[in-house]
């Protein structure tokens, strides 16, 4: 029993421990990008709506964020939304594309309106996949179909000799 105990105390430290360590690395990812923006923590906590105190503590890795909070730092920051919650660990990383990287560095849509562009470029993709998949299985059927076709044909007879003389 004492074993069990400890084990349920064991995975509750790891837990702990990951949590910790999710908020320390948003944190440390967020005052990184503050930094290189050049903006002050005062600034950027009044740019997000959050009390100074509380920015100092995400950043120091003693808070993690809401999504509602990290949506409003990335908008004092002036970066994707989406860059942080990965960072957080609340979204996926997507593949990077030319596209994908344009559209998250515009500033002149919001964010909203990016993540909506997003989508409809990804489903256009799995549209575009699932046709050529469709396509492809199309093709591989009709060059069995030809290649079962053209060993049932039977090879025509080499004509006669009575056949070659009626040419003549």
């Amino acid at each position: 029993m004492a074993s069990d105990d400890r084990d349920a105390a064991g995975a509750g430290d790891l837990a702990a421990r990951v949590v910790s360590n999710a908020a320390h690395d948003i944190g440390g990812f967020i005052r990184a990008q503050r930094e290189a923006a050049q903006v002050s923590m005062r600034q950027l906590a009044q740019l997000a709506g959050v009390s100074n105190p509380y920015l100092s503590q995400i950043e120091r890795g003693l808070r993690k964020p809401s999504a509602e909070v990290l949506g409003q730092i990335a908008k004092g920051l002036r970066v994707s939304s989406e860059v942080l919650y990965v960072q957080a660990g609340y979204l996926e990383q997507r593949p990077h594309g030319p596209l994908r990287d344009a559209l998250l560095a515009d500033t002149a849509i919001t964010e909203r309106q990016k993540q909506v562009l997003l989508e409809i470029y990804e489903s256009f993709c799995r549209e575009n996949e699932s046709a050529e998949a469709a396509e492809s299985r199309t093709s591989e059927l009709r060059t069995e179909e030809h290649q079962r076709s053209d060993s049932q044909t039977p090879e025509p007879e080499p004509p006669t000799v009575e056949q070659e003389k009626a040419d003549d």
